[in-house]
């Protein structure tokens, strides 16, 4: 039987100096040593958003090199210039964990200009935001405090059914303590799980981690709930991807990708 935790005040605790603190609600499904990879990717997201621009360039594209599995203990953010420029600017974020990379990141910023472009329609199809759910995870996992620090609301699928699915979630406690969390945060923070809600084998049996995340978006998310339609497809050799289309109460707003890494326990 699943039992919730109390939660604490956020996700991540700050200790000055770019560096933070996770608490309980990190906690990812595979191990109590290891946070979920939704909570640190998004807290990089987050530097680098804040990350000074000159001339106002917006995130259109973020990729996130998971290096490892990523400690519950204190860490440090970094953030610097790639290629400057006034309007398109890479720019590389790092998470370290005792002095050693965990996250490696890279943020495409593009100028945002009205008017400067015909626009041409996401076609996906946004669905309701359903009624309030139960809150039902994995078979066999007991324990998955990341899954209790938010509400899920599934217009397809579930946890605990294999295949595609659709699915509405937010936080149920801030990213940092005393601190907004923006939109792109909090749509990183969820959407890091889009393989969990997509899976196509058992957690109880088997492995599928994500090494990376890359997601596009063609606008800025905005507001409370954002959602997720997600697919998995597994290689026999071991080798899975994730596709997923990213949306918000004002519509389509990207797209996502995994790469798995997928074996027997």
């Amino acid at each position: 039987m699943h039992t919730s935790i109390t939660l604490p005040e956020a996700f991540f605790l700050p200790l000055g100096d770019d560096a933070y603190q996770p608490t309980e609600a990190t906690i990812g499904p595979w191990s109590v040593e290891s946070q979920h990879g939704g909570p640190p990717i998004a807290l990089l997201a987050q530097a680098l958003r804040r990350f000074p621009s000159e001339f106002g360039l917006d995130i259109a594209r973020i990729t996130f090199e998971i290096l490892g599995p990523v400690p519950v203990e204190p860490c440090e953010l970094r953030v610097r210039v790639l290629r400057p420029g006034r309007r398109i600017e890479l720019i590389q974020g790092e998470m370290l964990v005792r002095g050693k990379p965990v996250l490696l990141a890279h943020a495409w910023r593009v100028e945002r200009k009205p008017e400067s472009a015909v626009a041409v329609a996401d076609p996906f199809a946004v669905p309701p935001l359903p009624e309030a759910q139960a809150q039902v995870f994995f078979h066999g996992v007991d324990y998955f405090p990341y899954a209790d620090a938010l509400e899920w609301r599934f217009a397809d699928g579930s946890f605990r059914e294999p295949g595609p699915a659709t699915v509405w979630a937010r936080p149920r406690i801030p990213l940092v303590a005393g601190q907004p969390t923006d939109g792109i945060e909090t749509l990183l923070l969820i959407l890091d799980s889009a393989n969990g809600i997509s899976a196509e084998l058992d957690i109880r049996h088997w492995t599928f981690v994500p090494v990376d995340l890359t997601l596009n978006m063609h606008r800025h998310p905005t507001g409370e709930w954002f959602g997720m339609s997600a697919r998995t497809i597994i290689d026999p050799g071991g080798i899975g991807t994730v596709t997923t289309a990213v949306f918000d109460r004002d519509g389509a707003l990207g797209r996502s990708l995994h790469t798995l890494f997928v074996r027997k326990k």
